[in-house]
């Protein structure tokens, strides 16, 4: 996977994106819901954004045979931007999550699961600036990213990110405001727990301080 160039920075943070910097279950339920519509399958949208994370094709098994999966990620994806766009909200803090790191002359990755056109779809629309943008990357395939851009704090919401620090080397924070919580997060061996991003800001200053 060719992987986009940056200059060199200070220090690089990498955020998630659904659940950690935006809201995207409404989006993400009716774009599951249209895709029902269209091919008759029984999907519990409501079930499908109480879990978001892992890839699409993960999710997509559940409610199609295997033979089907991929044909239906697909479908979905390019579904996706009509009806997921206008939908999906930044989570509070975001903005002031990313703006904090370049305040401290930092530059910010976003790496994620997410389609990568319909993550940039995301971006346009909500007017977020990462310095870079990785999709289709899950779990340990994100420190593919994550190493490429020296991402030495990556925050995070599910598991799957905390393993994806890990794998990385870099330090996992981890915000409640996705299906995991304090304590499966903590289980998976995250070391820092935050309510929401709105608390970045003031642990980013603390720990860039603390590192002289």
């Amino acid at each position: 996977m060719a992987l986009p160039s940056l200059p060199a920075r200070p220090f690089t943070v990498g955020f998630d994106l659904d659940m950690t910097l935006v809201d995207s279950r409404p989006g993400i339920r009716a774009a599951y819901v249209a895709l029902a519509a269209e091919t008759g399958a029984v999907i519990d949208a409501d079930l499908v954004v109480s879990r978001l994370g892992p890839p699409v094709e993960q999710e997509m098994a559940h409610w199609f045979p295997a033979a089907l999966v991929t044909e239906m990620s697909a479908r979905y994806r390019a579904l996706y931007p009509a009806h997921a766009i206008e939908g999906t909200l930044p989570l509070p803090g975001a903005e002031d999550a990313m703006a904090a790191v370049r305040a401290h002359g930092g530059r910010t990755v976003i790496v994620t699961a997410k389609h990568t056109p319909n993550a940039r779809l995301h971006m346009d629309h909500l007017g977020l600036r990462p310095d870079v943008l990785v999709g289709d990357l899950w779990a340990e395939g994100k420190a593919v990213a994550l190493r490429e851009y020296g991402a030495s704090v990556y925050v995070g919401d599910h598991v799957g990110d905390v393993r994806a620090a890990d794998a990385a080397g870099a330090l996992s924070v981890s915000v409640v405001t996705g299906p995991c919580d304090e304590a499966e997060l903590r289980a998976a061996g995250t070391s820092v727990v935050l309510p929401d991003l709105l608390a970045f800001p003031a642990w980013l200053a603390t720990h860039l301080a603390a590192r002289g």
